[in-house]
């Protein structure tokens, strides 16, 4: 089973959506692989240093409305084992995260910076548009800083996000997480793992059904 998976760094459902589907995927009886493609909330420009919760409520303009959010998923992400410090998170312009997310799926090792990427703006209160930050995120896992730097320097990884972008547009993405399974079965929201699990099979039987049915 094919599973393009629609995320952002800076989206808590994403990252609660990325531990349901860990754990679906270990319940569930077959092979999965899981594929991570570009997704950004918001592609406006953003100061350094910004705290999120400042640019949610400039945002929304109720800032007791944006805590009242934070708290929802935060409650949620504790019920999975997951931390989102939004005292100490940064706002973020995502891109260059989703170009270095690119760079490691290059050395097989995309999951990883995604899960890297996600723990250092959740819960480390680091910069993810910052190119020094990501730089040293990539070191943190063991690949080269020095190579990830010069990497985010050039236009490499640019095209194969834009590609990622693009296509969202064309699916009529507008919110994420978004589960494309086997390339026609759309899945959408961080879904408990039980639910992910029973839509894997129920897509599983189709497709057996199909091949069944043109043998």
């Amino acid at each position: 089973m094919d599973i393009q998976l629609w995320s952002d760094v800076v989206c808590p459902w994403c990252y609660l959506g990325r531990r349901r589907l860990a754990a679906a995927v270990a319940q569930y009886d077959g092979e999965v692989t899981v594929t991570f493609r570009a997704f950004q909330l918001d592609a406006s420009p953003v100061p350094p240093g910004l705290p999120i919760k400042a640019a949610m409520a400039a945002k929304f303009g109720d800032r007791e409305r944006v805590d009242q959010m934070l708290a929802h998923v935060t409650a949620l992400a504790a019920e999975e084992g997951l931390r989102l410090d939004y005292d100490r998170a940064i706002a973020a312009n995502t891109f260059d995260s989703h170009r270095l997310i690119a760079w490691a799926a290059r050395q097989g090792r995309q999951a990883e910076m995604v899960e890297a990427l996600q723990r250092a703006h959740f819960l480390e209160g680091l910069d993810v548009g910052s190119r020094a930050v990501l730089a040293s995120v990539a070191g943190s896992l063991g690949l080269n800083p020095a190579a990830a730097i010069a990497y985010l320097e050039s236009e490499a990884g640019t095209s194969a996000v834009e590609a990622d972008l693009t296509e969202a547009r064309e699916l009529n993405i507008t919110s994420v997480p978004f589960f494309l399974v086997d390339g026609k079965y759309a899945l959408q929201g961080a879904q408990e793992a039980s639910t992910l699990v029973t839509a894997f099979e129920e897509i599983a039987r189709r497709e057996t059904v199909d091949i069944l049915r043109f043998t």
